[in-house]
């Protein structure tokens, strides 16, 4: 091979590497166009981690990868009743003997049962959150479809308004 072509195609590789990192997303992430799942001001100055899985589930959202918007759903369910526990300093009330919490089924139980707050009836809201999280993370068949998170969307920000209240993570 002549010199000529060895480094054209070293330019080649060179243009194709800048092109494929110049493309990247950023580290962080994109911020999501819109708060259709959730609207961010629930977890605004709250906890940055919070603040980034909403606003993932919102970008999967936008994007149509309603399974990965499932999986975050439950995602933030699960911590905000941790959240939730811990705020109250009784989160020894929901580990098990090696001090794990327990599965989310059993916090979601537990949640509606204690006595610190009411959750009573947003645990069939609850429960159905992680229904769909749990199909969209263990269900090799299932595809989760816009209508599955569109049909939630009421009651996800009526149970996260609230979690995040219970938690203590907002003043106001």
């Amino acid at each position: 091979m002549n010199d000529f072509v060895k480094q054209s195609l070293q330019i080649a590789q060179n243009i194709q590497q800048n092109v494929d990192e110049h493309f990247k997303p950023p580290a962080q992430g994109e911020k999501a166009r819109t708060n259709q799942v959730i609207d961010a001001v629930l977890v605004k100055d709250t906890e940055i981690y919070l603040e980034k899985v909403v606003n993932q589930i919102n970008g999967a959202y936008e994007h149509g990868w309603y399974d990965a918007c499932a999986v975050l759903l439950r995602r933030l369910i699960e911590t905000l009743i941790i959240e939730m526990y811990e705020a109250h300093q009784i989160d020894h009330k929901i580990k098990d003997s090696q001090g794990n919490f327990i599965t989310l089924k059993h916090l979601i139980v537990q949640a509606t049962q204690e006595k610190k707050w009411n959750l009573g009836r947003k645990g069939k809201h609850l429960e159905a959150l992680k229904a769909l999280g749990d199909l969209s993370a263990h269900n090799r068949r299932f595809i989760a479809v816009r209508s599955d998170i569109e049909k939630l969307i009421p009651n996800i920000r009526i149970v996260v308004q609230e979690l995040v209240t219970l938690a203590n993570l907002k003043k106001t």
